[in-house]
């Protein structure tokens, strides 16, 4: 019954590679609730397409006094549980099939936070690299200008994603307070001066970090001592090395676009800063980090050497079959996406034929959507809480999410991925029979 479904999908945006493997993988873990429960196959029809997508021009002056253009996306895609929630993207490969696994992907994530957000993403074909800041800040300010009649605090609440830094938000926020006349808690990942809350820009990261946390801890085991391969160099990747460092870990690697440098004993807390000031304060390239080893061209899931778990967080596709085989030759028992959809689907079949405990992106990943739902929660309340009080609801959440996605995989006899979705999709799902054919 799944296969009809995503083949009436397929039929209708048979060109959107990524948002068709977004929604077959979904599609068949349901599989077993589908057949215990056929009254929810309408629903699921339902889910898959958008409530609403919405394109536009995005014109803006380069330095040189020309006119750009560049085209804008949100996918407005659940609303059942609450306000559309999802970041933006500013990349020159994003268009509409990413913007909409993306979104599609967000409504699972977002339910599993327990927390009342529905799912959406947006972005820009627009790249940050290479552009100054003044043509970046033009880029934002018009970007804004169109999305923002579409959203609101009890609407749509867009926050940051790959290209779209506290820097980028900033711009956005401050065109969007000028344009409504409003000061509201629209945008996440805000600055601290102006609304954002405490924690944020970690929370991806350490969210990844503590789910798997839990994982280990259902084997009666911690982190100690295991070694970590990452990916990505960004705010999800730092963030996730230092919380492992934190808990007694052995972080490897770290990559970005040009390829990977391994750390044979391990980051320090003086690399990572090494690494944070190369890759995030100057937005240098991991050409200029001079330590460890450096793999030009090369993903660092076949670094000659044994590791325990992987966390993949840089993009989506980023472990195909061959990676994941790799991973398994090097003794790697747990994954932990993340990134959203960094695992092919071949490579996710082969972690399970091997065993290794699959931590996929809509519950591993939770971390940042749920901190950026509490940034809400503080802007509604005109309150800022401290680190710990984030922290400490961060790992209750992760822990929530763990243990949901655990339960329904009990139940329904399937893989913690499997839980993940199913978890995930019966909130919704029972939401959306409430409101009727909306």
């Amino acid at each position: 019954m799944s296969q009809a479904i995503f083949d009436k999908v397929k039929a209708r945006d048979p060109d959107q590679k990524e948002f068709l493997q977004a929604v077959e993988e979904v599609l068949t873990t349901l599989e077993p609730v589908l057949k215990k429960r056929p009254e929810l196959i309408p629903v699921v029809e339902r889910l898959c397409e958008p409530e609403r997508q919405i394109l536009f021009r995005v014109p803006w002056f380069d330095d040189k006094g020309n006119i750009q253009v560049n085209r804008g996306y949100r996918v407005q895609f659940s609303s059942a549980i609450g306000p559309y929630k999802g970041g933006l993207r500013l990349h020159p490969t994003v268009n509409l099939s990413i913007i909409k696994f993306l979104g599609f992907e967000q409504i699972f994530k977002n339910s599993l936070t327990t927390l009342p957000i529905g799912g959406g993403k947006g972005g820009s074909d627009f790249n940050p690299k290479g552009k100054s800041e003044n043509e970046t800040m033009r880029f934002c300010q018009s970007f804004i200008t169109e999305l923002y009649r579409h959203i609101g605090p009890d609407t749509d609440v867009p926050a940051g994603d790959i290209g779209c830094s506290p820097r980028e938000i900033g711009w956005m926020y401050g065109q969007y307070r000028r344009l409504s006349n409003t000061s509201v808690g629209i945008l996440t990942g805000k600055g601290l001066s102006y609304g954002g809350s405490l924690i944020r820009p970690e929370s991806t990261g350490y969210g990844t970090v503590y789910f798997g946390l839990e994982i280990l801890k259902d084997k009666g085991e911690d982190f100690k001592g295991k070694r970590v391969v990452v990916s990505g160099s960004g705010n999800v990747s730092t963030f996730a090395i230092k919380k492992l460092l934190e808990l007694g870990a052995v972080p490897i690697t770290a990559s970005d676009s040009t390829g990977f440098v391994y750390e044979k004993d391990g980051f320090t807390n003086e690399t990572l800063e090494h690494l944070i000031d190369v890759k995030v304060v100057k937005r240098g390239t991991l050409k200029d980090y001079n330590s460890g080893q450096y793999f030009e061209g090369k993903r660092p899931w076949g670094v000659d050497a044994k590791y325990d778990v992987a966390i993949p967080g840089a993009t989506q596709n980023e472990i195909e079959l061959e990676d994941a085989k790799d991973l398994v030759k090097a003794g790697c028992k747990i994954v932990l996406e993340g990134a959203n959809m960094p695992s092919t689907s071949d490579a996710i079949e082969y972690y399970h034929k091997n065993k290794v405990e699959f931590g996929c992106a809509k519950a591993a990943n939770a971390g940042g959507v749920a901190v950026s739902a509490l940034e809400m929660a503080q802007n509604s309340a005109r309150l800022s809480w401290t680190s710990e009080e984030v922290d400490n609801k961060l790992k209750g959440i992760m822990a929530s999410i763990y243990r949901a996605s655990k339960d329904a995989a009990e139940e329904y006899s399937t893989t913690l991925q499997g839980g993940a979705n199913i978890a995930g999709f019966l909130k919704v799902a029972e939401a959306m029979q409430a409101q009727g054919a909306v």
